[in-house]
Order: structure tokens, then sequence, then C-alpha cells
């Protein structure tokens, strides 16, 4: 019997990680539960931008940008806990991409219990392109729309 839910939990964590190209590993730290003992609500935020820095660590760093003085920065963030998550556990945090346009562009996160075997809590983030000099709103580079557009969802 043990041996059936081990290959039931591999296939869905199998399943998202198929569906996800992009994922980033989190453990879950026994200092972020809160009074009621589940990962306080505020930490997701924490792992959606982990997992935002790693997406860009891995297909477009964005230092070059930053030093030429632009870069995306955060407009609005968005969550939606679905099943609370304790202490031990791991998180598979994907992103993936939509709504391109030609200075801002959404990033989705789904994170996904190793423990439960279940996307936990979804969320988005707005990315708008900033030029830090002017203090005004940038165009994306040529550069990383391609890659955004590469990772929008269908």
């Amino acid at each position: 019997m043990e041996q059936i839910q081990a290959g039931a939990q591999q296939q869905a964590q199998e399943k998202f990680l198929a569906i996800n190209p992009i994922v980033t590993q989190i453990p879950v730290a026994w200092g972020e539960m809160d009074a009621l003992q589940h990962v306080n609500n505020v930490v997701y935020f924490r792992y959606f931008e982990t997992a935002r820095i790693d997406f860009f660590n891995r297909l477009f760093p964005l230092d070059s940008l930053y030093q030429s003085g632009i870069g995306p920065v955060i407009s609005e963030n968005q969550a939606r806990y679905k099943r609370p998550v304790t202490f031990p556990d791991t998180l598979l945090v994907s992103v993936s991409i939509s709504d391109i346009h030609s200075d801002r562009f959404t990033m989705h996160y789904q994170a996904f219990s190793k423990q439960q075997q279940a996307v936990t809590t979804l969320g988005t983030s707005v990315a708008v392109m900033f030029n830090f000099r002017t203090g005004k709103k940038a165009e994306l580079p040529v550069e990383l729309l391609s890659i955004l557009k590469q990772h929008e969802l269908a």
C-alpha cells in the first residue's frame, strides 16, 4: 500500500514539473510559521521573490540592466492561498509569464508542496521596467522581451 501511495505522490510531482519548466526548490523554515502553526501569508511573497530572482538568474541575469540604470520593479503582488503549509516541507515554486507589454509583464507563481503533493498557493506579480536615473518607466530590452515570450503562458 505504501508503494502505491509513494508512486501516486511521485506522479503528482512529475506532472507538476513536466508542465512547469522553470521551478525553484525552497525549503520551509520553522521560523516561517505563525501562531496558527502554518507558514505565514507574508512569507509567500518572499518565496515568489526567490523564484523570480532564480528565473532571471537562469535566463536573463539582470546585473547588466541594473548597471545601465534600468530594471524591473514590482508594481503589484497578489496571492491566493489554497492549502496551509507547515514545517517540515519543501516547496517547488514555478514561474511563468503573461500579459507582455512594451514596458511591463505579469509573472505567475505556483507553490507545490512536496509533503502534500499538491499546489498550495498561487500568485502573480506585475513587473514594470523602470529607469532609475530618470525615475520613469522604460521599455523592455529586446533580449528580455524575447526570453519572456519564450516562457509566456499559452
